[in-house]
């Protein structure tokens, strides 16, 4: 077993806080405007292919927001079939490829599109949280970009059902994961995969540490950085380097609201359910496929279409040093072989079946 590549500070390193009586009352002030929110989102979508009438009981049921995935979306679709996903539940942001038609010729999608503002709808997370307060309540619900694929312990033998059925026995409402950069060993941009096929084939390499973990106030939520993106894209300014911890899958309340993407939700108390990276709960890791031969023709896109930041400004260097197509490899890279290898770093615990 390797060390822990992650520095964590749990709630003692933040005084053993907890919301005061009056953050926790602004907190359900936030909860109710962010659902308020979703809830008035819906008009901005238009139904394609509404096959919501499927969905029964127990089934578990998926939550996507897309754009331009026809390259990713067959891989991703037919990886959570697998793991037991029964219906996937899909908004597109008006994409250009083969995206629609792909998702609408699919039995067991639903698929709504919108040419609102991604970015003025919390980044599309009024329209999945509409999607979950309306068709996921009482599911175990799984959201995921379509750039990034779930992975758990003994997942190549025990599909969701078993595993939210251990979370269930836990009384753990919600599972938490690392999100990995995974990388070619040559320049960004050189390796691909075709439609359909497995991108981790075409980049299995990623960072085994170091990676940091904090617990923040009021809302309990983790915030864990570092990683390939901090090391080449933000070594000079960490503090903005990407949040890499998600949870990604819950047995959803309709009462409840993500906060900032899957990174937090609310109310404060469901955050608590992972305790982060080197803790006793079931976690899983996120296979973050990004950075295919696609990703600079969509870095230069995201410069022009300023959608994806609160402050696009700031990622101008970001964006630009993806197209600059460099070499994210170095010799302290790993390779991708099964999900041992990732517990075998420390990325992720060993499950207990």
């Amino acid at each position: 077993m390797h060390r822990s590549p992650f520095s964590i500070a749990g709630p003692d390193d933040v005084t053993d806080a907890r919301p005061s009586l009056a953050q926790r009352y602004r907190l359900r002030l936030k909860r109710r405007r962010l659902l308020w929110r979703s809830f008035r989102s819906r008009h901005d979508l238009v139904a394609l292919a509404d096959r919501s009438g499927a969905i029964r009981a127990g089934d578990i049921l998926a939550v996507m927001v897309v754009r331009n995935e026809a390259q990713r979306l067959p891989y991703m679709l037919d990886h959570y079939r697998r793991l037991g996903v029964s219906h996937f539940l899909v908004v597109d942001n008006m994409s250009s490829d083969a995206t629609v038609e792909l998702l609408r010729a699919a039995p067991d999608v639903s698929l709504w599109q919108t040419g609102a503002s991604y970015r003025d709808a919390r980044f599309g997370l009024d329209w999945a949280s509409w999607l979950l307060m309306h068709f996921g309540h009482d599911h175990w619900c799984l959201m995921a970009d379509a750039d990034e694929l779930l992975v758990y312990a003994g997942c190549d033998h025990h599909d969701l059902r078993d595993l939210t059925a251990r979370l269930e026995a836990r009384g753990q409402l919600a599972f938490g994961a690392l999100m990995l950069d995974l990388y070619a060993k040559g320049p960004v941009g050189e390796a691909d995969a075709a439609p359909g096929t497995d991108p981790v084939q075409a980049i299995s390499w990623f960072d085994a540490g170091p990676y940091r973990a904090v617990r923040q106030v009021p809302g309990m939520n983790l915030w864990v950085q570092g990683g390939m993106r901090e090391r080449m894209f933000f070594a000079d300014a960490p503090e903005r380097s990407p949040t890499l911890n998600k949870l990604p899958l819950l047995r959803w309340n309709r009462r409840w609201a993500f906060t900032n993407s899957s990174h937090a939700l609310l109310p404060w108390q469901v955050n608590m359910a992972w305790s982060g990276p080197g803790g006793p709960e079931p976690a899983g890791v996120l296979l973050h496929t990004k950075f295919l031969a696609d990703v600079v023709d969509r870095a230069v896109e995201d410069l022009q279409r300023r959608q994806h930041f609160h402050d696009p400004d700031l990622l101008v260097p970001y964006y630009r040093a993806i197209a600059a197509r460099p070499v994210l490899w170095t010799p302290d890279s790993r390779q991708l072989e099964g999900w041992e290898t990732l517990v075998q770093h420390g990325l992720m615990p060993a499950i207990d079946w």
